[in-house]
C-alpha cells in the first residue's frame, strides 16, 4: 500500500468552507478514478443526535464535500452509514440532517442496516462487510474525532464499524473490539478521511461533553490518521492497541512525527465560544484562558482529562496559562507558543494533549 505522510489542518468555524479547503489542498479530485466513479461518503451517525453534542458527523461538512465534488464534475454521490445496535439508521439520517442533504444535492442514502452482507478476507480475519461497499469506487471517510468508552477513542478505523452488519458489530465485541477493528480496513479501503473535529466528545461516543476544537483534518492514510487523533486526545499509541495492530498488517503508518503537516489556514473567528458542560468546566476550572484558540483549549481540556483519570489533577495548583493574550507576558506555567515568556511551559502551536499530559505531569505534578 502506498503511505501518504500528510495531514492537512484547517481551523474556523464555517464548516462547508473548511471541508472545501482540506479536499482542495489535498488535491482529492485527482485521485478519484473517473467522472462516472461512484463516490461513498461515510459519516460518524452512531445515533439520532446532532452535531452539535459531539457524537455525529456535520451534516455542513458534508455539504461542503459534495459542493467540490459538484464542482468537479462528479455526480455519483452516495451517504452510506449503519447506525449502533439499537439505533435506526434512517431516524439518524432525518434527526442528524442528512435526509435534508440528500433531498438538497440528489444524492443518494444507503442504510448499511438494511444491506446484505459477504465475507471478506481481510489480512487472514474473515469479517461481513455490506454488500454495497463493493459498489463505492471511492470512498470518503468522515468519522469524529471524539472519546470512547471502550477503546478510548474513535477516529477513521474504528468508524468503518459501520459499513459491517448488526450481526457482525456484535461479534466484534465479543473479539474485544481492538483485533478487528485493525483487521476491517484491510478489507475495507479508505481513499481519503476528513476529521470532524469540531467539538467531539469528552469521553463517550454517544455525545454529551463536546469539547469545541473548530478544526478539520485531512488525511490519506488511516493508521496515521489515528496516531495524530490519539496525540490530540492526550493518549500514546499504547493506549489505543488496534493503531498498532493496523499498522502491522501493513494498512498504514503511524508514525507521526516523519508527516508532514500542512496547516491550510488560520481564520477568524476560532476562538472558544461553545457553552461547556459541567464535566468541561470542572476541568476548565485549572485553566486560565485569555483568547485561546480553540484547538489548544481543547487539547488542553483533553490533556487535564487523562491527569483526572490518574487522580493527579488536584495536585495542581497554579491555573494554567492558555492563550494569545499571554504574549510577551511572565508567569508561572503556561501551554502553547504564547506563553513562551514563561518560567515553566510548552512549546507548540498548538502543543497536543499527549505533549501536554507529559509536560504536566514532569514540571507541575512532579
Amino acid at each position: 500500500m502506498s503511505l501518504h505522510q500528510d495531514i492537512y489542518l484547517t481551523n474556523g468555524t464555517d464548516a462547508a468552507r473548511m471541508a472545501m479547503e482540506i479536499m482542495n489542498a489535498a488535491d482529492v479530485a485527482s485521485r478519484i478514478p473517473s467522472k462516472t466513479s461512484m463516490i461513498g461518503i461515510k459519516p460518524n451517525l452512531v445515533l439520532p443526535a446532532p452535531a452539535d453534542q459531539g457524537a455525529t458527523t456535520h451534516p455542513e461538512l458534508v455539504c461542503g464535500v459534495i459542493e467540490y465534488l459538484r464542482e468537479r464534475g462528479f455526480e455519483n454521490i452516495a451517504i452510506l452509514e449503519g447506525a449502533w445496535v439499537g439505533a435506526r439508521t434512517d431516524e439518524a439520517f432525518d434527526v442528524c440532517g442528512y435526509s435534508a442533504i440528500a433531498k438538497k444535492y440528489h444524492v443518494e442514502l444507503w442504510d448499511t442496516q438494511k444491506s446484505k452482507s459477504h465475507a471478506v478476507d481481510c489480512a487472514g480475519m474473515t469479517l461481513n462487510v455490506c454488500d454495497c461497499v463493493d459498489e463505492v469506487d471511492y470512498l470518503i471517510n468522515m468519522p469524529v474525532l471524539k472519546g470512547h468508552c471502550q477503546t478510548s477513542l474513535t477516529c477513521a478505523l474504528k468508524n468503518m464499524k459501520g459499513l459491517i452488519p448488526n450481526s457482525e458489530k456484535r461479534r466484534f465485541h465479543s473479539m474485544g473490539l481492538m483485533k478487528p477493528i485493525a483487521h476491517l480496513s484491510a478489507g475495507i479501503h479508505q481513499d481519503f478521511i476528513l476529521v470532524d473535529a469540531i467539538c467531539g466528545d469528552l469521553d463517550f461516543e454517544e455525545g454529551g461533553n463536546p469539547v469545541q476544537r473548530n478544526q478539520v483534518m485531512g488525511f490519506y492514510d488511516p493508521v496515521l490518521c489515528d496516531a495524530y487523533a490519539s496525540r490530540a486526545l492526550g493518549y500514546e499509541l499504547s493506549d489505543v492497541p488496534y493503531i498498532q495492530m493496523a499498522e502491522k498488517l501493513g494498512i498504514g503508518s503511524a508514525d507521526v512525527d516523519s508527516a508532514t503537516v500542512h496547516t491550510v489556514t488560520k481564520s477568524k473567528g476560532n476562538e472558544t465560544n461553545q457553552k461547556a458542560t459541567r464535566r468541561v468546566k470542572r476541568l476548565a476550572m485549572k485553566i486560565d484562558a485569555k483568547d485561546a484558540c480553540s484547538a489548544c483549549y481543547a487539547n488542553l481540556i483533553y490533556a487535564l482529562l487523562r491527569i483526572e483519570e490518574a487522580g493527579q489533577l488536584d495536585l495542581i495548583k497554579d491555573p494554567i496559562a492558555i492563550g494569545q493574550a499571554f504574549r510577551g507576558e511572565c508567569g508561572k506555567v503556561g501551554v502553547g507558543q504564547c506563553t513562551s515568556g514563561f518560567s515553566c511551559t510548552v512549546k507548540g502551536c498548538p502543543p497536543s494533549a499527549a505533549d501536554m499530559v507529559r509536560f504536566l505531569r514532569s514540571n507541575v505534578i512532579g
